[in-house]
């Protein structure tokens, strides 16, 4: 039964600081940074409990390598699974090249996730000393274990970030100008996007029309009126935004599910497991299990990239992460085959002393 029409009208700036114009920093950017730092923070606790057998002074390494591996991973992955077409895109103004050009499109998880494991085998091989030397090499599915551990920090500021940005919209549960449920939300932002088409009646379709073009000057695109109008909501413009809200449809705020799913479950999930002493790859094995699955369970109220084509009604995300589930089902099960002794467990094990020596 719906509520009230008062489903929230997202009005977030994506700038933290907006500098001038569409430079400053973002919310998105800042994520990745904090990410990064909470991983930090916990593979530093996790090297202290014993449960990190990576030398301490490289645990800042290991974090720059898992760094670069999800920025490059991600948008590697975005490229191939989601935009190819980017490959051979070339400009004559900078960023000159499809790949480079971060307004096309954005990051893929699972892309990431790839890059981050590669990361995690040249860390596991050692890093250099300063006599060139590598030193501090372990099993490779004990370092993915540990990138395992600290990756719902990543995952759940991230989707908090795609919240900001108003980006992966999530289905339709209202039309505009309907009544809609409490916890549902208008996203200006399905205008830019393309999900938009079909939803408004066509007097709807002409006062947006005509609420764009008062945005605008006379030799100005429309786009141009419609980024004011965005712009003007989100610097908090009770006019524009009460202009605007009848003409935008009510969504699930499918990337708070898929943050609470893959930030905080996972997490939970992964790190009680990991509280006692396990066989390298059994982090990593539950890891794309439960992100596999928890994945495919919130796509199906997240709508597809436009002109992404799925298979048998699944969206291509929920092909990729069934591919996640079979992996992570198939290390399950060679791990529980070998004979290797239990690692980790950082609820049992000892404190690192700092005085303690360490490999050099």
């Amino acid at each position: 039964m719906t509520t009230t029409i008062a489903a929230w009208l997202h009005d977030i700036d994506p700038f933290a600081i907006r500098i001038s114009g569409a430079f400053g920093i973002r919310w998105y950017g800042l994520s990745y940074a904090l990410g990064f730092y909470l991983g930090w923070v916990a593979l530093r606790f996790l090297q202290k409990r014993g449960a990190a057998i990576i030398p301490r002074e490289r645990v800042t390494d290991a974090i720059i390598y898992a760094a670069f591996g999800a920025v490059v991973g991600g948008r590697l992955g975005y490229v191939l699974f989601y935009q190819p077409s980017l490959l051979w895109m070339f400009e004559s103004s900078p960023p000159f090249w499809g790949v480079f050009m971060l307004n096309h499109g954005g990051m893929a998880s699972h892309g990431g996730m790839i890059g981050v494991i590669i990361a995690g085998y040249l860390v596991s091989r050692g890093l250099k000393n300063e006599q060139g030397q590598r030193v501090g090499a372990v099993s490779p599915f004990h370092v993915f274990d540990l990138y395992a551990l600290i990756a719902p920090f990543g995952l759940f500021l991230g989707r908090l970030a795609n919240f900001v940005n108003g980006e992966l919209l999530g289905k339709v549960v209202a039309q505009p100008g309907e009544d809609a449920p409490w916890w549902a939300v208008r996203f200006p932002q399905e205008i830019y996007s393309g999900h938009d088409i079909g939803l408004r009646t066509e007097a709807q379709d002409i006062q947006l029309e005509s609420l764009i073009n008062n945005y605008r000057l006379p030799d100005q695109p429309p786009t141009m009126g419609l980024e004011m109008l965005i712009e003007k909501v989100q610097s908090g413009s009770a006019e524009a935004a009460q202009q605007i809200e009848p003409l935008i449809s009510a969504r699930h705020p499918s990337q708070l599910y898929q943050a609470l799913a893959e930030g905080v479950v996972l997490g939970l999930i992964i790190w009680i497991v990991a509280r006692k002493p396990h066989r390298p790859g059994v982090i990593m094995a539950l890891f794309l299990i439960c992100y596999g699955v928890m994945r495919i369970a919130t796509e199906f109220v997240r709508l597809p990239d436009p002109g992404i084509s799925g298979l048998a009604g699944l969206s291509r995300g929920q092909l990729l992460s069934t591919g996640m589930i079979i992996a992570g089902a198939a290390i399950l099960l060679w791990t529980r085959s070998r004979n290797a002794s239990p690692v980790g467990g950082w609820a049992t094990g000892a404190e690192v002393s700092a005085s303690a020596p360490h490999d050099h």
